[in-house]
This record gives C-alpha cells, sequence and structure tokens, in this order.
C-alpha cells in the first residue's frame, strides 16, 4: 500500500478530503503536527509522497516558530529527492521559499471565494489541468509567493501566482483544495483571531452562507485534484495511476 504524509501546522488545517480520497484510493496516510515538537512518524523521505497544509503563522516568522527553518529544510530535501510533494496555502509558501523564492506579503488579503484562472501551462498539467477555467476557489490568506526560480505558474489571478509545479514531481497552491465544510465553517466562525480579516471587514454569517452553498462541489474538486496528484506519484513510482 502507498504511503503520504501530511506535514499540518494546526489541527482545524489538515488533510480533510484529501485523506478521504486518498483513502479510497487504497493510500495510507500519516499525519505529522510538526509544531508540537513530535517525531515524524517515520523518515518523510521513505514516503511515497508528501503534503504540506496551512496554518494561521506566515512563512517568514521563524523567529516565533522556529521548526519552520527546518521545514524548509525538509522541503528542500525532498525536492532534491524528487519526492512528490504538494504544498497548500502556507505549505506553498514554505515549499516556495524550498525551492528558492521569498514569500512575502500579499498586497492584500484574500478571505473567501475569488476567481482564478489557469494558464496555457496550468490547462496542460496533470494535476490542475483537470479543472475548468476560470473558477472560484476558498482562500484564507494574507502572504503570497513569487514564482520559484525555474518553476511554472499554473494559475493566477491579480493578487500573485495561485498555483505552480516545480520540475515534473512538486506543485504549490495558494487555495484551499483540501479543507473540509467542518473546518471552513470553524475558520468562518472564528475569524476574529486573525487580524486581517478584521481589518477586512469580513461578515461571518454571509461566508458561513457560502461555504454551505458551494463546499460540495467544492470538495469534488479537491478530491479530483488530489486523485490527480497521488496519480502522478504513483506514475513516477512505476505503479499504475
Amino acid at each position: 500500500m502507498p504511503r503520504a504524509l501530511a506535514i499540518v501546522h494546526q489541527l482545524d488545517t489538515g488533510p480533510s478530503v484529501f485523506r478521504d480520497e486518498a483513502l479510497a484510493l487504497g493510500w495510507d496516510m500519516d499525519s505529522w503536527l510538526i509544531p508540537a515538537g513530535s517525531e515524524t512518524p517515520a523518515d518523510p523521505h521513505s514516503y511515497d509522497a508528501v503534503f504540506a497544509f496551512g496554518g494561521a503563522m506566515h512563512a517568514d516568522q521563524e523567529a516565533e516558530h522556529p521548526w519552520l527553518r527546518d521545514e524548509k529544510d525538509l522541503l528542500a530535501s525532498l525536492l532534491d529527492a524528487g519526492m512528490p510533494t504538494m504544498g497548500v496555502c502556507l505549505g506553498s509558501q514554505l515549499l516556495a521559499e524550498a525551492a528558492g523564492a521569498r514569500a512575502e506579503r500579499a498586497p492584500e488579503p484574500e478571505i473567501g471565494w475569488y476567481e482564478l484562472e489557469l494558464t496555457p501551462e496550468g490547462a496542460r498539467d496533470p494535476v490542475l489541468g483537470g479543472i475548468d477555467s476560470p473558477f472560484e476557489a476558498f482562500q484564507w490568506h494574507s502572504y503570497r509567493s513569487p514564482l520559484p526560480p525555474g518553476a511554472v505558474e499554473l494559475a493566477s489571478n491579480p493578487i500573485g501566482t495561485q498555483a505552480y509545479r516545480i520540475g515534473d514531481s512538486a506543485w504549490g497552491i495558494q487555495f484551499h483544495a483540501e479543507v473540509s465544510e467542518e473546518d471552513a465553517v470553524s475558520w468562518a466562525v472564528n475569524y476574529d483571531v486573525d487580524e486581517d480579516a478584521i481589518k477586512m471587514g469580513v461578515d461571518p454569517d454571509e461566508l458561513h452562507a457560502q461555504i454551505r452553498l458551494r463546499i460540495g462541489e467544492w470538495n469534488r474538486l479537491g478530491r479530483d485534484l488530489c486523485g490527480r496528484f497521488l496519480g502522478v506519484a504513483n506514475s513516477l513510482a512505476g505503479e499504475p495511476a
């Protein structure tokens, strides 16, 4: 049975529907709550794929969260090894830093549903290429990452790069394709822990209503995206996709 590692930064930003899809496809998935200081369940290089998910901390807050430096080093080693890797939101920013970019504050936060468009390369990409473009994506972030050196931009909007690919085995997505309804609703209800959400005037009731309305279709997109990524991982390992 192939195995995936989920690097988790807080309990309500875990693998969610990605885990559901992985299990349905016959994968096992271990979770590693890295800020807790626990040991990884196994050598990260022993897995068949690695995910790095989101979190309320920012990629440049190494003084407050020293483990960020260790995670960036780990992601760099996974990139060097050609490990199938996907970063989501904060995970995407950390992956970009591991590849030589520098995450930065976005011109404005994106919290809620935002239109994204695939680039021509994104439309041909084995993971993102199955998404109709343009599409409305669920977002919750105040930072962005410039395109890493040598990476291919796969999706964007006026705020910046929203998805990229490094080589043929690593992807970063800024949007929350993995989020469950339960977690998205929790973020909306507790929006006031995010200073940027307060400053931009998030209406938690309206956001909650939009989540309820859209999450079913959004979760289908997320599961399909995860399934295509795991299919690539299988192909790179010489297994049937």
